[in-house]
């Protein structure tokens, strides 16, 4: 599958100390002070999105939010209101649900940043079918960022978990690998810009056919951590452990587009998906992933350990203790 000489513990060094990373250690404090349970809330913090119950017992709302990295802000305005969009839509249909609108705030202190920011969450709301229906601006503010939120819905059924990885369960990988290291960033793998609006929102929609029917545990959408990084956040919520065969994550040609394999498990992957399956399921969902393009396989295996450990032949390393170490925090 992977092509490269990367040793085993740099990958994991590299991992554990990619800033993607060390960034999302600020939420659990965030959560301790925020966190207000209430009954009609079935899941909030740790999840990709909000499980909101509704009087339709069958039907609940998702509702997630996310901020654009300042970073890429200033390195491609374009794209980053892009993914301000597909960040928010991925945050709807990793659950098993269906983006239904969205609403932004938006802080510029540059015009011409400003309508480049607008044009690319223009093009991605078109493509991806979500309407972007309200919001906020500050037109004279002393920075330019984008924050946008979105609401979905799922089945009450047919959600699908980051915290319910159980031990056994086969952990696998899926990405759309046609698509190009994106012009402002080596940690950006853009497999979306380029593609057919209708093979997007097949891409979207069979994570609701994978949560309707039952064929994952939990799952997350590849995000700024990368999929090692995103791994480890569903791990930690879970309170599970795992190990990873770095040989099997599928992978684009790494040398025709420059890329190493510690890049390439750390770069926000467009369109990609880490999920936990039973194992007799794993077949099911790999078809699933191969029917509308994206590349699948199982990479290892859920175990109790509280840890994920890497291997490649007989090296094997540790990336995060879940035990004496924090991704978010949350799983405290």
């Amino acid at each position: 599958m992977c092509e490269s000489a990367c040793s085993i513990e740099s990958i994991a060094e590299a991992v554990r100390k990619y800033d993607g990373v060390k960034r999302k250690l600020a939420i659990g404090s965030l959560v301790r002070s925020l966190n207000l349970p209430v009954e009609y809330v079935i899941a909030s913090f740790g999840e990709d999105a909000a499980v909101i119950a509704t009087d339709t017992s069958d039907d609940v709302l998702l509702l997630a939010a996310d901020g654009i990295w300042s970073r890429l802000m200033e390195v491609d305005p374009y794209w980053a209101g892009y993914c301000s969009i597909l960040v928010n839509i991925h945050d709807i249909a990793a659950m098993g649900g269906r983006p239904i609108a969205l609403v932004d705030i938006f802080s510029m202190c540059n015009c011409e940043i400003g309508t480049l920011v607008t044009k690319g969450m223009y093009d991605a709301s078109k493509q991806f079918g979500v309407p972007v229906v309200g919001g906020h601006v500050h037109p004279d503010a002393d920075v330019n960022s984008i924050g946008v939120a979105v609401l979905g819905t799922a089945k009450r059924d047919g959600v699908i978990y980051s915290s319910t990885a159980q031990n056994g369960d086969v952990v696998i990988s899926a990405c759309d690998l046609r698509g190009r290291v994106h012009p402002s960033s080596r940690l950006n793998w853009d497999s979306v810009t380029m593609k057919d609006a209708d093979l997007l929102r097949s891409q979207i929609a069979i994570m609701q056919k994978l949560g309707e029917r039952k064929l994952v545990t939990a799952g997350k959408d590849v995000s700024n951590p990368g999929l090692l990084g995103t791994l480890g956040m569903l791990l930690e919520v879970s309170r599970m452990g795992a190990v990873v065969d770095v040989e099997l994550i599928p992978c684009p040609p790494l040398a025709e587009n420059e890329i190493t394999l510690d890049q390439w498990v750390m770069m926000y992957p467009g369109m990609g998906f880490i999920l936990t399956a039973r194992r007799e399921c794993a077949d099911e969902v790999l078809s699933c992933f191969s029917s509308v393009s994206m590349a699948a396989a199982v990479i290892g295996e859920v175990n109790i350990s509280r840890t994920l450990e890497i291997r490649c032949g007989d090296n094997s390393a540790q990336v995060f203790d879940f035990v004496h170490d924090d991704v978010t925090g949350i799983g405290r």
